[in-house]
């Protein structure tokens, strides 16, 4: 079947085997075996109540008063050994469950954020993996989910079937069938019957519900899409307010939400085929083991507990053999799963490849306190250049000034000097050891308290509020000193303007050798411009500011200016 050939057993394998040999495979593996043992304690159970049905029901058939309330009363205590496996078997699975999920978590966290993966990610070929968020929440749950109650569903219809099949094979008897002259005898039927009827549901099962994977990835896939569309007008609401866009955004969620309802749709028909199957399938097994038995029955070589004995074993049979039938559309929905994280994680290895083969800029570390670059080339990812060769030095105490028309490549260029743009060739040299800071033109806010987005993305030593609310004081943002402990959405509630002095306060605080600025006062007035500009000059003298500005009230501040021109051309000189 097409939901579980080799290639789905390879990518599963690769996506398990790293938890089960890491620092907490002892503790993993220890509870596993547990789990695993109160399993075979409910099959073992299962068989000793379908030896009680015997006893019962010929109790009851043969007016056995003392046998009757004996029979109750083994019931009351494998009814009670049932339950409490039942319960801790689901609450170790469980506890299991989420401390696998908390280990890939933290696998796929590092991975995704290592060497920046998250980012070029969108730069190789962005659109390979659609919403890594949901892969990393909502399926990484689903894959511990699915691999630890599907594994144990079988290993449970394993050892059921082994169980109960030896059961039903002597219970069976001898069926013969007259042939003509010959007589078939036929030794274990109700055995066969059970297989027959398994294979025939497995193979039809299979036949109705093969679409079932495609169409499930598909649908997970389109819930992101919608999803993700929604999260944005939350992020954008001011600028979608401010245009009107309210219909526009309302065409776009409906035009996705159709990719949800159409597929969703067709995942609806094909599983009410399935339903269709599976629906008979079982309600037919319930009375099938009554008509196979029934000659042995009206033959007077069983009784009624003898009988019900039969329809019990044969149904653990039956179920057992029907595993696939009963959860393939959970199979499906983990094939997709399966599917999707090993997607995930091949663009992460790919986007790390592809850097390695494509990339022509390289960041140094040097001992020397200077920057420089040397032959420098930025390009777009397609391989054209922006830019002719640059070649530059800055000393500690200088400045530059990096000026242009929009599209020249100036942003670029300082994503270069980040060490995030790729693209290109040269060097760039770099001060080792010396605090680097870059500031774009919209600063990242996190969730959290102000505080935390203050000292974002790490606390200096020794600062405490009075520090902070001092430096808010100086970035002129007291009106906020109060708010130090609020929790928010503070990208949503800042003006761009305020987001852009807190990123100065964050400066002052981190107090960085080596400062780059990618139009970072873009959205504040002239006079505020100058003073936050005066205030690095005078907090930080020994820091070197590189910035991306179109004003010349900036040349004041800067020793040196590049200017660039559209067609990659370029002069410095000093102001």
């Amino acid at each position: 079947m097409r939901a579980l050939d080799l290639k789905f057993f390879r990518q599963t394998w690769r996506l398990t085997r790293d938890y089960w040999y890491s620092d907490e495979k002892w503790h993993a593996r220890g509870l596993l075996a547990v789990i695993v043992a109160l399993n075979l304690g409910y099959v073992y159970i299962l068989v000793l109540l379908n030896e009680w049905y015997n006893v019962f029901y010929n109790a009851l058939q043969n007016y056995d008063w003392d046998g009757f309330w004996h029979a109750l009363g083994e019931f009351a205590v494998l009814a009670t050994i049932f339950i409490l496996i039942a319960v801790y078997q689901l609450y170790l699975q469980l506890l299991l469950e989420v401390r696998w999920r908390r280990w890939l978590t933290e696998q796929y966290l590092d991975k995704w954020l290592a060497r920046r993966t998250y980012y070029l990610m969108q730069l190789y070929n962005g659109n390979a993996t659609d919403n890594p968020d949901q892969r990393i929440s909502e399926d990484l749950q689903m894959f511990t989910n699915m691999t630890l109650s599907l594994s144990l569903g079988l290993l449970r219809a394993a050892a059921t079937l082994g169980s109960f099949i030896a059961i039903l094979w002597r219970l069976s008897g001898t069926l013969t069938l007259p042939l003509g002259s010959y007589q078939l005898v036929i030794p274990g039927y109700l055995v066969w019957a059970a297989l027959a009827y398994a294979i025939v549901g497995t193979w039809l099962t299979v036949k109705v519900g093969r679409p079932l994977v495609g169409l499930n990835y598909d649908q997970q896939r389109f819930e992101a899409d919608f999803r993700f569309s929604l999260v944005r007008l939350r992020e954008n609401s001011e600028s979608i307010a401010l245009y009107g866009g309210e219909k526009q955004e309302r065409r776009n969620f409906m035009a996705r939400f159709q990719n949800v309802f159409a597929n969703f749709r067709r995942l609806m028909v094909r599983q009410k085929y399935l339903t269709y199957f599976t629906s008979g399938y079982f309600q037919i097994a319930i009375i099938f083991p009554f008509l196979v038995a029934a000659p042995r029955y009206f033959s007077n070589e069983i009784k009624l507990g003898g009988l019900i004995q039969i329809s019990s074993a044969f149904g653990r049979v039956q179920e057992s053999l029907s595993f696939f039938v009963d959860s393939y559309p959970q199979l499906a929905r983990w094939r997709a799963v399966v599917e999707r994280l090993n997607g995930f994680e091949q663009h992460m290895a790919e986007v790390q490849v592809q850097v390695k083969k494509h990339a022509g800029i390289f960041v140094k570390p040097q001992p020397e306190r200077a920057f420089s670059v040397k032959e420098l080339q930025v390009a777009l990812p397609q391989g054209d250049f922006l830019l002719q060769p640059i070649n530059l030095k800055l000393n500690p105490g200088e400045s530059l000034l990096i000026a242009g028309p929009s599209g020249c490549g100036k942003s670029t260029l300082m994503r270069a000097f980040a060490g995030l743009w790729p693209f290109g060739k040269g060097q760039i040299n770099v001060p080792q050891g010396e605090r680097v800071m870059f500031l774009p033109q919209r600063s990242y806010m996190p969730l959290g308290t102000l505080r935390e987005v203050l000292l974002y993305p790490r606390p200096p030593q020794g600062i405490t509020d009075d520090i902070i609310k001092q430096t808010m004081v100086l970035c002129k943002l007291e009106h906020l000193q109060d708010d130090l402990d609020r929790v928010d959405d503070w990208a949503r509630i800042l003006s761009l303007g305020e987001q852009q002095r807190i990123a100065f306060v964050r400066v002052l605080l981190q107090r960085p050798r080596w400062l780059f600025l990618d139009e970072a006062t873009s959205a504040v007035d002239e006079p505020t411009e100058r003073h936050l500009y005066t205030l690095l000059r005078e907090r930080l003298p020994d820091c070197t500011v590189v910035s991306v500005g179109h004003r010349s009230t900036l040349h004041s501040f800067h020793t040196f200016k590049l200017s660039i021109a559209l067609g990659g051309t370029w002069r410095m000189f000093r102001i």
